[in-house]
């Protein structure tokens, strides 16, 4: 939760490639106070069976940057090897994604809410401040 001096984030993954969320992605946040600061580890979450991360923990005061570092590979290595093991004739030999990780940097305000969802497919992403 925002409040007068600090700035507060959420975010939700949908998987574009199937129309559904995202599933157990790790989400893992870090800010900074200032563009010439270090990147300050916060800790982070995973995304429940809705695509969301309800508990990622409070930006600290002071935070004018914030990144979001989603970990997609594992997420579309468990969704291959499901497909394969319903269909094994249809196994494809390259890579099943091309971003194994997004991060995702963005400016805060103090007492300002970001919503920053993630648009994901195995081949591209699509993010935006959402609501």
């Amino acid at each position: 939760m925002s409040t007068s001096t600090t700035a507060s984030v959420s975010t939700h993954i949908l998987d574009t490639s199937v129309g559904r969320p995202a599933e157990g992605v790790a989400v893992q946040l870090a800010a900074r106070a200032g563009r010439a600061a270090d990147w300050r580890a916060l800790g982070g979450s995973a995304t429940d069976a809705d695509g969301r991360c309800k508990d990622l923990p409070a930006l600290p005061e002071g935070t004018t940057h914030v990144r979001l570092d989603f970990a997609v590979e594992p997420y579309f290595e468990k969704k291959q090897a499901d497909a394969q093991q319903d269909a094994p004739a249809n196994r494809d030999s390259g890579p099943g994604v091309f971003f194994p990780e997004v991060a995702i940097t963005f400016a805060v305000v103090p007492g300002e809410h970001y919503h920053v969802p993630l648009l994901l497919n195995p081949f591209g992403y699509s993010v935006y401040r959402g609501s």
